[in-house]
């Protein structure tokens, strides 16, 4: 789905304004249990891939691809996306849920976190990011009769959304910076771009190997943070598209 298609999605559900809230919760004892975690599609974000492999036990990066992805295109920008490969059954279902329910609970995905909630966010005045959340009340879900309820706010933080919208959100101003650039990619381009996103393992190598630390000026003490640390090495990830292919320099600089 394009950011524009999203958007107008969710401005067909019903805004939840400040302070609101809504009455939810999923677990066992919900008649629905467990039934929207199937014919899903389901598009994983590189900090959500990360979280994943990590909750599989380090799993490389390219054995999750391989037998978990689904990697396309984005039809907005070019830019690559993956989607979590269901299982080819008549349900369709998500490969980690279990009777007993998500078998990757501490590590699932940002969009299975937000549930019941859509989230839409743009830029602020003064560069911060500006949410909107809109209720996604589906039919078969009986999580909405239960009596516990919850502000937007509320719901985030106990959902532990906090990691996933830091992330997310930097990801998404670089979709839109090169969306509004409206260039295209070659394979080589391509191939980078999925590497700096998904492949956090690989690209750890991918920076020794090309000694790029010899031509950006970056700290020491960060630099350390990369090597050690997958997150710190996609945070990197995201500074260098931007200035590789976009020339933005906001966290990071060529050595003069």
């Amino acid at each position: 789905m394009t950011q524009d298609a999203t958007q107008e999605f969710l401005d067909s559900l019903p805004e939840l304004k400040p302070g609101e809230r809504f009455a939810f919760a999923c677990h066992p004892g919900v008649g629905c249990f467990n039934a929207c975690c199937g014919d899903l599609n389901l598009v994983l974000t590189p900090y959500d891939v990360l979280r994943l492999r990590r909750g599989l036990g380090g799993l490389p990066s390219r054995v999750f691809v391989e037998n978990l992805g689904e990697v396309s295109q984005r039809r907005d920008t070019g830019l690559p996306e993956m989607r979590l490969r269901m299982n080819k059954d008549e349900k369709h279902a998500c490969p980690f849920v279990r009777p007993e329910g998500c078998s990757v609970y501490a590590d699932r995905p940002g969009a299975c976190r937000t549930y019941p909630l859509g989230r839409a966010t743009r830029p602020g005045p003064e560069g911060e990011t500006l949410e909107q959340f809109f209720v996604v009340c589906e039919p078969h879900c009986r999580g909405f009769e239960q009596e516990r309820q919850w502000t937007a706010g509320e719901w985030l933080q106990d959902q532990g959304l906090s990691p996933y919208n830091l992330s997310n959100d930097r990801y998404m101003q670089l979709v839109s910076a090169w969306r509004a650039a409206g260039r295209g990619l070659d394979s080589r381009r391509m191939s980078m771009v999925f590497l700096a996103l998904y492949q956090p393992d690989d690209f750890q190598r991918f920076l020794r190997d090309m000694k790029i630390f010899e031509r950006l000026e970056v700290e020491a003490e960060r630099m350390a943070r990369i090597f050690a640390d997958e997150e710190a090495a996609l945070d990197f990830g995201l500074d260098w598209l931007g200035l590789t292919l976009l020339g933005l320099s906001g966290n990071l600089r060529p050595r003069g």
